[in-house]
């Protein structure tokens, strides 16, 4: 009897042993494989990307990415949804695609399933490419949350306040051959998405439409605290910019 209890001790010990270091090495592979799939999203994006516009193209992902890794420092989520969300989360700005805001989504699904990423996942960054952006805040029929969007979101805003948010908001203004500065077209404060997506208004008026509102919507503690000061620096700017308009400086 006390030979079978022991028997059966140590091969409840074995079995518990292998048991946890199965557990572990599946960690490790799963752990290694997320590496994989960040690594490879990475290339995807880059090239995928190249000849964007200034303020969309691979260098506007990286620093949504590395604000995205830096918000998550400090919020309960899952890391990498964050990292493919925010590498993703412009891989067909709608914008670009005459408004159709499906081919991100569908893109960013054909090379996660070719990843063979789980569909939970999948359809997470499906709805935040879908709900990241400034517009889809100002369509109320719509609605979806999480705190990895809340992340993502806030790192992508902050990308459009500060000294890099004037300089993207200049450069798309270029791009689409926008008036600088108009002081007899004011800014429409109260736009639906659909007028918000077909406004061709002057550059600065974006300020006042869309980029001084930021602050106050971040969903982040940290988030906020960087757009403080990011905010600030747009106040200072525009009062330079106006004094100059008017020969004051």
């Amino acid at each position: 009897m006390l030979r079978t209890t022991a028997l059966y001790s140590q091969n409840f010990k074995r079995n518990t042993t292998q048991s946890t270091s199965n557990r572990s090495g599946f960690s490790i592979f799963m752990t290694m494989n997320k590496k994989k799939v960040i690594q490879n999203t990475i290339h995807f994006v880059k090239k995928t990307l190249e000849g964007s516009e200034g303020g969309h193209d691979w260098f506007h992902v990286n620093r949504v990415y590395k604000n995205a890794l830096l918000i998550a420092k400090n919020e309960k989520v899952d890391l990498f949804v964050v990292q493919l969300g925010a590498l993703l989360h412009d891989i067909a700005d709608a914008k670009f695609y005459d408004g159709n805001e499906s081919i991100g989504p569908k893109k960013a699904r054909d090379f996660l399933e070719s990843q063979q990423v789980e569909e939970t996942v999948i359809s997470h960054v499906e709805n935040i490419i879908l709900f990241i952006s400034y517009k889809s805040s100002l369509d109320h029929n719509r609605s979806f949350s999480s705190p990895e969007l809340n992340v993502i979101q806030d790192a992508d805003r902050l990308d459009a306040i500060g000294a890099i948010g004037i300089a993207r908001c200049f450069n798309y203004g270029g791009f689409k051959n926008r008036t600088l500065y108009d002081p007899e077209i004011e800014p429409n404060l109260k736009m639906t998405k659909e007028e918000y997506k077909k406004s061709k208004a002057p550059t600065i008026n974006h300020f006042y439409e869309k980029l001084l509102l930021l602050k106050d919507k971040m969903n982040t503690k940290t988030g906020l605290i960087i757009a403080q000061r990011r905010h600030s620096f747009m106040n200072e700017f525009l009062q330079q910019f106006f004094d100059e308009w008017d020969g004051l400086k």
